[in-house]
């Protein structure tokens, strides 16, 4: 589906700080309403909204980690990133109870899928979107390993552990090391449904053992796409705005958009949010993206116009 705004706050909500807590070393858990107590939208396990922050300077994507069955609260767990652009360090000094911010979504790029057995994988921050899929999967077979840099780093490690016991690995790392990996998927049947969230590193590792097991993924930084298919100038025919534009080398479709006046929803501006995704008319697209499958980048049926290019002279798109 599309996701194009002609102004600024067509597809934001106000919402309200009702409560923070610290959570675990560095992270804090927000809890989001609307101000005037109206239920808030439908998500699912694996959803994520943005924060619109700083007056909108900063827009960055938060897993939702509550209980999708609660209409009247959204919460988030945020780590505060020393070396981050911005986000972190803002929802940390500046989002205390009563204050108000806008909110994009929810929007799901990580869907729970069905399946008999799930072996899930989390590193730190990672476990957000793990929690509600967890609850999810209940009547399931699944395991939880865990891992982070030390115990007091793993945000809500207390009460998975309590709440469900030897189904949930927690694994610091100045204990013992990186996660075992090799015995973990060892133990599990190959048709077990892996679902990872964390740090690129983890993501590789992971990756790299399950070339022959269904595995789903998150990503919080993008994944290495190479060099583009094309590296020349590519038209794009916008079929709603009626423009024909000409994107050159080192520049977006997303930026030659913008410069046409041509509004898109936008977030991340790396291909990691999914707020961009565009439906694609004809062309073949060179998908530089880190959210699609293999299989969804066949279809060549939308697109993320942040990253992705054309891999032909021209492409049509629905904006």
């Amino acid at each position: 589906m599309t996701a194009v705004g002609s102004v600024r706050g067509a597809a934001e909500r106000k919402v309200v700080v009702q409560a923070r807590e610290q959570v675990a070393e560095g992270v804090v858990a927000i809890e989001l309403c609307d101000p005037s107590g109206e239920e808030l939208p439908v998500w699912t396990p694996g959803a994520h909204i943005d924060l619109v922050l700083d007056g909108g300077g900063l827009v960055r994507q938060y897993s939702l980690c509550g209980d999708p069955a609660d209409r009247t609260t959204w919460r988030i767990a945020v780590l505060r990133e020393p070396d981050g652009r911005g986000g972190s360090a803002y929802v940390h000094d500046e989002l205390h109870q009563g204050a108000t911010i806008f909110t994009r979504g929810p929007r799901n790029n990580f869907p729970l899928h069905s399946a008999a057995r799930y072996l899930f994988i989390a590193g730190g921050i990672g476990i957000t979107p793990i929690l509600p899929m967890i609850t999810a999967v209940e009547g399931a077979e699944w395991r939880l390993a865990y891992g982070g840099r030390t115990a007091a780093s793993m945000a809500f490690a207390g009460d998975l552990r309590a709440t469900h016991g030897d189904r949930v690995l927690l694994w610091p790392q100045d204990e013992h090391g990186l996660l075992d990996l090799d015995t973990l998927l060892a133990e599990e049947p190959m048709d077990t449904l892996v679902y990872c969230c964390g740090p690129a590193p983890l993501l590789e590792a992971v990756e790299a053992r399950c070339a022959n097991r269904p595995l789903h993924m998150e990503r919080f930084t993008p994944k290495d796409t190479g060099e583009p298919v094309m590296n020349g100038a590519f038209e794009v025919e916008l079929t709603a705005s009626g423009l024909t534009l000409m994107v050159p080398p080192g520049r977006s479709i997303l930026e030659v958009v913008e410069e046409a006046g041509v509004h898109v929803l936008t977030s991340c501006r790396e291909g990691t949010c999914g707020t961009c995704e565009t439906s694609v008319l004809a062309g073949v697209v060179d998908h530089r993206d880190s959210l699609l499958t293999p299989e969804e980048q066949a279809a060549n049926d939308v697109m993320f116009v942040c990253v992705s290019r054309a891999a032909c002279p021209k492409l049509v798109l629905e904006l």
